[in-house]
């Protein structure tokens, strides 16, 4: 058997194996192309206009007040807020509540959790394990994440099965362009040829990033190829004390640690501060910490909240107000940073609109291929059986 027909030959076994969870996910990733828009769609009606022209929103601290109830803000994890003063404040509780809640009046507007929300978050679960439940999930997630390492070699053995053997431009014309005319196999090998060939670099990326996400061995592979030691990362959001190798936590000030007896300062100031040093902030979130002796960490973020490298944490001194540091994605290594590319890579959502609509367009080209793989390999089949 020729190296051709060999690799013809894993081609299809493993295409006709994964077909089922590789179109699964490709469909799942064409109704999920625009989730964020989608999303953001559902809450319209949480935008609040202001009751006057002039009106200025409630301070963090009061409207943390307003909400709990009370001056103490511990019941509060974090609060995210729009730089779009109509955008509601979302205030997350130490259990993992969330509730949405009016910037200038401090009213209860509801947690969120619409319709449309609900719908794409089961296609979501389908998308990475099926929507099996409890222990089921497990093997869901498991035949996901195989079945993405067979369209890896399903991409990598498809490239070399398509480069054409004539080095003729009719036959480069024939590889990459659709043909009129054509029925039956013929259009469906067209179809097949023409749709791998112009999504395969954007696949390449979903496919991998993919990869990083179910595996930790192919996370640290891209630690490792960077040239850095695979680290443990925690954000400083859950933790006072940067716990990463590399230390993704950069000091601005080596001062003493603050007096317990000195009043906190007030989160407003706070959020002013983290303004003032990113003045094209769309986005912040300030999370409290556990103690006055642990910092204030505001993230503080210039993109859509899926590009890595326009978000940044900054650290305050809960009583003085001091910046005291920095982490996130600036202060990541270098193959850390590559991972959080990776991640929205995925979903093409770390280049806005235009690469969410990229990725939507390659997954639906997944499904037209996996379905014309199939129709082809039916006729071999039946074929053989005549």
């Amino acid at each position: 058997m020729s190296l051709r027909r060999a690799i013809f030959w894993v081609h299809l076994a493993v295409g006709v194996t994964a077909a089922i969870a590789i179109f699964v996910m490709a469909v799942t990733g064409v109704m999920l192309t625009y989730e964020a828009q989608l999303n953001r769609w559902a809450l319209r009606d949480y935008r609040a206009a202001p009751p006057s022209p002039d009106a200025a929103p409630l301070g963090l601290d009061e409207l943390i007040a307003l909400v709990t109830g009370a001056p103490a803000a511990r019941l509060v994890a974090s609060v995210a807020l729009n730089r779009d003063l109509r955008e509601p404040a979302v205030v997350e509780f130490d259990g993992g509540a969330i509730v949405r809640v009016d910037r200038f009046t401090g009213e209860r507007l509801g947690d969120g959790d619409t319709r449309t929300r609900r719908f794409l978050r089961g296609v979501l679960y389908w998308h990475r394990w099926f929507a099996l439940e409890r222990e089921y999930r497990i093997i869901g997630r498991t035949v996901m994440a195989t079945a993405n390492l067979g369209f890896l070699i399903l991409l990598v053995s498809g490239v070399y099965l398509w480069w054409p053997r004539a080095g003729s431009r009719a036959a480069w014309s024939r590889a990459l362009w659709f043909r009129r005319g054509l029925g039956g196999r013929a259009r469906d090998f067209n179809w097949h040829n023409v749709i791998g060939f112009w999504s395969a670099v954007p696949l390449a990326v979903i496919v991998a990033s993919g990869a990083t996400i179910s595996y930790q061995w192919a996370a640290d592979l891209v630690h490792r190829l960077a040239g850095d030691t695979p680290p443990f990362q925690a954000s400083p959001r859950s933790s006072s004390a940067p716990v990463a190798q590399g230390d993704p936590f950069v000091p601005t000030d080596p001062a003493n640690p603050s007096d317990p007896a000195t009043p906190p300062v007030e989160l407003q100031v706070l959020v002013a501060k983290a303004a003032a040093d990113t003045p094209g902030w769309r986005t912040m979130t300030v999370s409290l910490p556990a103690s006055v002796q642990d910092p204030v960490v505001v993230g503080v973020d210039r993109g859509t909240g899926r590009q890595p490298s326009k978000s940044e944490d900054l650290l305050f001194d809960r009583a003085t107000g001091e910046l005291i540091g920095r982490a996130g994605y600036p202060t990541f290594s270098r193959g850390f940073q590559i991972r959080r590319w990776l991640r929205f890579a995925h979903t093409g959502e770390v280049y806005g609109v235009i690469g969410q609509s990229i990725a939507g367009v390659v997954s639906l080209g997944v499904a037209v291929m996996i379905w014309t793989g199939l129709a082809m390999s039916w006729r071999r089949w039946a074929a053989w059986r005549g």
